[in-house]
């Protein structure tokens, strides 16, 4: 788990062949402390290793633990839901959730009456995946520099200043080209910049859940559970070619485990 200890190198330092070294890890059984359930604001989020296995994860960040994982072959609504009532039902009380913003998985938090924060960051990078990071037109540029000051701003500014760029822009916006290829004869001119635009405006109601609860101390990005990813993927990626189950397990294993010290490394 916490070092590059792959099957060969412990084969060679317990003397031992690799059969055996497979036999010792499967038959190796996940014990960790559980955690006492209770109330908690959870980062959820999934990630993947190829199109067709990832894990969906909550996190507390405030525990700084991750309290339930489940595999998964796409990311739904569904998998969430799921995770969610195996945490209810073991006791926890979700006070907020953050989430990535992608469709469906609000719902299934606000369901059960709980406030939803989609990430700021995410909502960044879907700004930028529609304009690029170096938009070519004033109304690209300014509608980017808006949704990068998301973190730095409030609700009520951004909200203004937000409708301020559309009645600049709307004429802008509604600028039409012939395009013989579509049923209608024509498109809108600047597609992504009404695709950066819409998802600013859709998701607008999510994107300051944590200022209208200061009480519930709710992260306004998914940073926490992101950071953990790139640890985990790092040390899963050592060990290639894992069989799925073998895999899980070390993915378990890292998951429910808190990081070690320099010291316990060593050990």
């Amino acid at each position: 788990m916490w070092r590059r200890q792959n099957l060969t190198q412990l084969a060679t330092s317990t003397g031992r062949s690799l059969r055996w070294v497979r036999a010792q890890l499967d038959a190796a059984s996940l014990a960790f402390p559980p955690l006492t359930p209770q109330s908690t604001v959870i980062v959820a989020d999934t990630t993947y290793w190829g199109r067709s296995y990832g894990v969906c994860v909550l996190r507390s960040p405030t525990l700084g633990r991750n309290i339930c994982w489940t595999e998964v072959e796409q990311e739904t609504g569904s998998v969430y839901a799921q995770s969610l009532a195996g945490l209810l039902e073991r006791g926890w009380h979700v006070t907020a959730a953050v989430i990535d913003g992608r469709r469906g998985v609000a719902s299934v938090f606000e369901r059960q009456g709980i406030p939803v924060q989609f990430c700021q960051f995410h909502q960044m990078k879907t700004v930028t995946k529609y304009l690029t990071r170096r938009p070519k037109t004033t109304a690209a540029q300014e509608l980017r520099r808006l949704a990068c000051s998301l973190s730095t701003t409030t609700e009520q500014e951004f909200t203004a200043a937000l409708t301020t760029w559309f009645n600049t822009y709307e004429t802008f916006l509604q600028e039409r080209s012939v395009a013989p290829h579509t049923k209608r004869g024509w498109e809108y001119t600047h597609r992504k910049l009404k695709a950066a635009y819409r998802s600013l405006t859709t998701n607008l109601p999510y994107l300051f859940t944590y200022e209208k609860h200061p009480e519930l101390c709710i992260p306004n990005t998914t940073n926490s559970l992101d950071g953990f990813f790139g640890q985990l993927k790092k040390k899963v990626n050592v060990h290639n070619g894992l069989r799925r189950d073998r895999r899980f397990k070390l993915i378990s294993a890292i998951l429910a485990g808190k990081a070690k010290t320099a010291s316990q490394k060593d050990h």
